[in-house]
């Protein structure tokens, strides 16, 4: 069975350092720590201005889930819905990227 990656880039309204920094934040209080996480990462756009680098976003999240039923379990979760209810007023737009792993190593 094959990990999923779940990738989220967020464009936000107010695209300031610290509305950046303050959605970190709200990613690492509600998103952590959910059953079936293999990985949690979280951060702001980087500072590369190359033509193949796509700069629209401000966030970027990335969790890899054990499977499919820990992300989809993860997706009901009160602290995800906490989250969402909390932080959506202040997303532009949101581009959710889900990928199936073949293998995943940490390094």
């Amino acid at each position: 069975m094959p990990m999923l990656s779940h990738a989220v880039y967020f464009t936000l309204k107010n695209r300031t350092p610290e509305a950046a920094a303050a959605l970190v934040a709200a990613c690492r209080k509600y998103l952590t720590g959910h059953p079936g996480t293999v990985a949690f990462s979280v951060g702001t756009l980087a500072d590369y201005d190359r033509e193949v680098n796509d700069r629209d976003h401000d966030v970027a999240l990335t969790i890899v889930f054990e499977s499919h039923a820990a992300h989809d379990a993860y997706q009901v979760a009160d602290r995800h819905e906490q989250f969402i209810a909390e932080a959506a007023p202040t997303w532009a737009k949101v581009r959710v990227f889900d990928a199936d792993l073949a293998e995943f190593t940490a390094s």
